[in-house]
């Protein structure tokens, strides 16, 4: 079943972007929800207008997230948490975390739009990804450190 997204869903795509789904999740989820619109040809030629009359909108859109990846650039984030003895931290690094060290550092950046490779549960170096637009993606360095 062809589904038009009306928003960003995570693992599936982004606003304006025509899926393919199983029925079941596009008629009783995506649908109901107003997540997303059936694929028919008057649909697909609304979106094709809409998408038009906003390209120069998104390009904008686009170039913002770009600069912001550049301003980025190639900073290390330090988040603090508590260590035990052989380095793995109580809990684990959280999103939030690295969106407040962010933050701080100047950068207003969404939770929501930060993954890591996997779970961070030791002290030591590593990777974020920062989702900043579907065509800008960013890596950011971050150490955990033990306090």
């Amino acid at each position: 079943m062809e589904v038009i997204l009306k928003q960003d869903i995570n693992g599936l795509g982004y606003k304006n972007d025509v899926v393919n789904v199983k029925p079941g999740y596009g008629r009783n989820y995506l649908i109901p929800q107003g997540f997303a619109i059936i694929a028919n040809v008057s649909n697909k030629k609304m979106i094709a207008e809409n998408i038009r009359q906003a390209a120069h909108k998104a390009e904008k859109i686009k170039q913002d997230a770009a600069n912001l990846a550049a301003a980025i650039g190639d900073i290390t984030l330090e988040i603090s948490a508590k260590v035990g003895e052989s380095g793995k931290i109580f809990g684990a690094v959280t999103t939030l975390q690295i969106s407040d060290a962010l933050k701080a550092k100047g950068f207003d950046v969404d939770r929501k739009k930060i993954a890591f490779n996997s779970e961070v549960k030791m002290a030591g170096q590593f990777t974020a990804t920062l989702d900043l637009h579907k065509e800008v993606k960013h890596q950011v360095k971050f150490e955990v450190v033990g306090h």
